[in-house]
């Protein structure tokens, strides 16, 4: 692999790069309820190991093929690969502005997302983005013991994917505290929590309103439009 000195933004996919106005964490959660329900468990039983799964793993799917012996592919299809994406998401012109603005002298733009690659892709086309990312790190449910955030394994993977030597380099914005808390931990230099206070999302099954935990001491944003202020020195000078 070529060696790279510039800085690398590393962008969360879902709920981060679209709304969770878009109610796609909803439409994912009533999927994955279903999956449960679908294997055997009553829907008490189906809601606790849900949630269970999720806030041990960061995602139920790990929890899944851990202990029961779940194929992630089958999953991927019944949940994510079901989901009416193009309903719920459309193009967005700020976006894809905001990140060709980013000055590719200093920085590459890559994704990490806990979705399997044909999610993210499928989001990142119809966001009219997919040829600003130039590198996507995914959970690969096609391996028997896949990481996902927030494993250190999955970070350092990343990094390894992307031939970054100083995490310090490191650009990462995530809707999820966990997710922002683990890369800073490894030394990932400049963590950024998108938070769309008010708004309400699915996690683990449980309905959530954003903002409500007590602040974590990172740097929290309501718009992406604030990364240009917040990392002004990755941005095109206007």
């Amino acid at each position: 692999m070529t060696f790279d000195d510039r800085y690398i933004v590393w962008l969360d996919i879902d709920n981060t790069l679209y709304s969770a106005s878009s109610k796609i964490s909803q439409a994912m959660g009533e999927r994955i309820h279903a999956y449960f329900v679908e294997l055997g468990w009553s829907d008490d039983e189906a809601s606790e190991l849900h949630h269970k799964y999720y806030t041990q793993y960061g995602l139920a799917l790990r929890g899944l093929v851990r202990h029961h012996q779940v194929d992630p592919l089958d999953f991927d299809r019944k949940c994510d690969g079901s989901l009416p994406l193009e309903d719920m998401i459309k193009p967005d012109p700020s976006l894809r502005k905001l990140l060709q603005d980013i000055d590719r002298s200093k920085a590459r733009v890559w994704a990490l997302t806990n979705a399997y690659r044909t999610h993210a892709q499928r989001v990142l086309g119809i966001l009219g983005v997919e040829d600003q990312i130039e590198g996507l790190v995914y959970c690969d449910y096609s391996l028997p013991n896949f990481a996902c955030k927030p494993e250190p394994e999955f970070y350092e993977n990343a990094l390894k994917r992307a031939g970054v030597t100083d995490p310090t380099k490191c650009f990462f914005v995530d809707d999820s505290k966990i997710n922002v808390e683990a890369a800073f931990k490894l030394g990932w230099g400049h963590c950024v929590h998108f938070c769309e206070r008010g708004l309400e999302v699915v996690e683990g099954g449980k309905r959530k309103e954003i903002g409500a935990e007590i602040p974590n001491g990172f740097t929290a944003i309501t718009h992406l439009e604030e990364l240009r202020a917040i990392w002004k020195e990755i941005f095109v000078q206007q």
